[in-house]
């Protein structure tokens, strides 16, 4: 029950490699990838980047989230995913989750509610919100205000232990 995502789809991308004396750069002969995931950056002539597939990896949980693709009919005129789930943060964040998310949490109040549920349920929240924001983060516009790989398995890892109630950083 490990999801591990490997792959984007930047092995559409033929990158052919022109060598400098100062630096390595990449460049591809036209556009490749899925539409609403791959990075702005690159509609702009931008380089193939590990930025990019950071960006992709914050869309990916901005849908899990939400349960709405990037491609959206909704997300037109200016708005895209990205900056729907930002303008809900943090207080209007359970309004737009996918109610599958909760659904869990309903059937086991429907059963019985246990001593500690409205802990539970706060903690619960505040762990959304949590991994919701390294989503935005991840899919910023600007590649330089996204996060390290190496942060969000950390964010993750600690996001999970408060979850489970740890309350304390252990190692993935």
């Amino acid at each position: 029950m490990n999801a591990h995502v490997g792959d984007f789809g930047l092995a559409k991308f033929y990158p052919r490699i022109i060598q400098s004396s100062s630096e390595d750069q990449s460049s591809t002969t036209g556009l490749k990838g899925t539409i609403g995931y791959i990075a702005p950056e690159y509609g702009a002539g931008g380089h193939v980047s590990i930025a990019g597939d950071v960006y992709s990896y914050g869309i990916l949980l901005l849908e899990i989230f939400t349960g709405k693709r990037p491609t959206d009919d909704m997300f037109k005129d200016g708005l895209s995913l990205h900056k729907f789930v930002q303008l809900s943060l943090p207080d209007r964040l359970m309004e737009i989750l996918d109610p599958l998310i909760l659904l869990e949490d309903d059937e086991e109040r429907a059963t019985h509610i246990p001593e500690n549920y409205n802990d539970k349920i706060h903690r619960l929240q505040e762990c959304l919100v949590s991994l919701v924001r390294i989503g935005v983060v991840c899919s910023a516009e600007s590649p330089r205000e996204r996060m390290e790989m190496a942060d969000v398995v950390k964010e993750m890892c600690s996001v999970r232990n408060i979850y489970l109630g740890a309350g304390i950083h252990r190692e993935c």
